[in-house]
């Protein structure tokens, strides 16, 4: 494990949150275009707390997809004042807590805060982790040519390069199968 749990499952989720947008989704659709797919993304990522359900919140998570993303677009200077704008803005104050499955672990805001604002801090929070680390580098955009999918490597050898959203690696990797069978083929027939 290179961060602590918390701090690898909240990466994981503000990639997955990010990569909910049409534009980089793998279907080309909004994938957080309901409430009931809000529900989805939360319960596959075990979010705790308050969740009213409306299309309130609904809205206010869509609209952090732009806000997380642009962690992936800056450097790890700016991404400090990325953090320390939200940290100031929600007023958190990091606590030890403990739910569910989940052991000891940072929570910066109450439980009842709303469920955007929660999202916002805990992705705050995780990224604290990686400037801490100095491991920006693993904040990538997808390898593939036909997706902008953002990922967080947490591989131990740094060499993940596609997202899981379009099932990109496998489509490369045919991509240059087919390529280099081509290309055999064509030096063979200039053979004869």
């Amino acid at each position: 494990m290179l961060f602590a749990y918390d701090t690898e499952a909240t990466l994981a989720f503000a990639a997955a949150l990010v990569n909910t947008e049409a534009a980089v989704s793998g279907s080309g659709d909004d994938e957080l275009a309901s409430r009931a797919q809000l529900v989805a993304l939360l319960d596959e990522n075990d979010y705790s707390g308050r969740r009213d359900g409306d299309d309130a919140e609904l809205e206010e998570v869509r609209t952090l997809r732009p806000e997380l993303r642009r962690f992936w677009e800056v450097e790890r200077d700016e991404a400090v004042e990325l953090v320390n704008a939200i940290l100031r803005e929600a007023r958190a104050l990091p606590q030890l807590v403990r739910h569910g499955d989940w052991d000891w672990h940072l929570h910066a805001t109450d439980a009842e805060a709303p469920l955007a604002t929660r999202m916002r801090v805990e992705v705050a929070m995780a990224f604290i982790d990686v400037i801490r680390s100095d491991d920006f580098d693993r904040l990538r955009t997808c390898a593939a040519d036909d997706c902008d999918a953002v990922l967080v490597d947490l591989s131990r050898n740094r060499s993940k390069r596609y997202c899981d959203v379009g099932n990109c690696g496998n489509r490369m990797n045919v991509n240059a199968y087919r390529a280099r069978r081509s290309a055999g083929a064509s030096a063979s027939a200039s053979a004869f």
